[in-house]
């Protein structure tokens, strides 16, 4: 996306002081408050600020990468990390599967699972997933992000609360020292606390790159997660934690 003179002029502001609030940009340029969140969802969907309440801060912790660079991203050990959650995942289920290239490399090994019912706030996996006549996709509704196909907001939060699903299937931007689960949109992070809450077990789908990188929210530990399919191993002082905690750690 070419920015606009306004945006180029946010993003400088947003490096040089921290943090853009909404009310003093729409002053400042003698514009609307609607023009000046669409400019920061813009930016935010572009992977150059992260949305905050009333404005904006800059993305930080990792050089930005676009959604479609990410689907290349240690492409093989996804599939593979994929291909061991999917042999975990029974047939006749029910699964939740959030945002992420990760997470969609697991719909694709579920391709010839039989009798299985998806629910998603992804729009890229209920694509993947048409094409299994064996599974009932259902597709939540939400604010679309068109960056990513990831639908997000109150809306979608509400959808999941109506269900208790046998596994969840989640992914992270980062995963910290302390095995805190992190990422960068706090609406995302509401969806995926509340997609964890609402299955009886929750498989991370995370490779080793997540770990030298960093976000400002806090998703969740690794204690409540069951079991992280990763494709190398944990620090150690992780991996002893991950045991005290009883959660498995499958390396593909």
């Amino acid at each position: 996306m070419a920015l606009s003179f306004r945006q180029s002029e946010i993003l400088d502001i947003a490096k040089g002081e921290g943090r853009v609030v909404v009310e003093d940009l729409a002053q400042r340029f003698d514009v609307t408050l609607q023009t000046i969140r669409r400019d920061l969802t813009e930016l935010a969907d572009e992977g150059y600020l992260d949305r905050v309440h009333g404005g904006a801060v800059p993305r930080t912790g990792v050089t930005n990468i676009g959604y479609e660079e990410r689907r290349k991203l240690n492409a093989a050990a996804k599939t593979a990390m994929a291909r061991a959650c999917a042999a975990a995942i029974p047939e006749n289920c029910s699964i939740i599967i959030n945002l992420g290239t990760s997470t969609e490399a697991v719909a694709r090994e579920l391709l010839h699972h039989r009798n299985i019912t998806v629910i998603t706030n992804n729009m890229n996996v209920a694509n993947i997933l048409v094409a299994n006549p064996s599974c009932e996709v259902m597709v939540a509704g939400g604010a679309l992000r068109r960056a990513d196909g990831g639908l997000v907001g109150e809306l979608t939060t509400h959808f999941f609360e109506q269900f208790k699903v046998d596994v969840a299937i989640i992914g992270a931007s980062a995963l910290d020292a302390d095995g805190d689960l992190l990422d960068y949109d706090l609406a995302e992070v509401r969806v995926a606390k509340t997609i964890i809450r609402q299955a009886r077990r929750s498989f991370l789908v995370c490779d080793h790159s997540k770990l030298s990188r960093s976000a400002p929210v806090r998703l969740a530990s690794l204690r409540d997660i069951d079991e992280v399919f990763t494709d190398k191993p944990l620090p150690d002082a992780l991996m002893q934690r991950c045991l005290e905690w009883q959660t498995k750690i499958n390396i593909a």
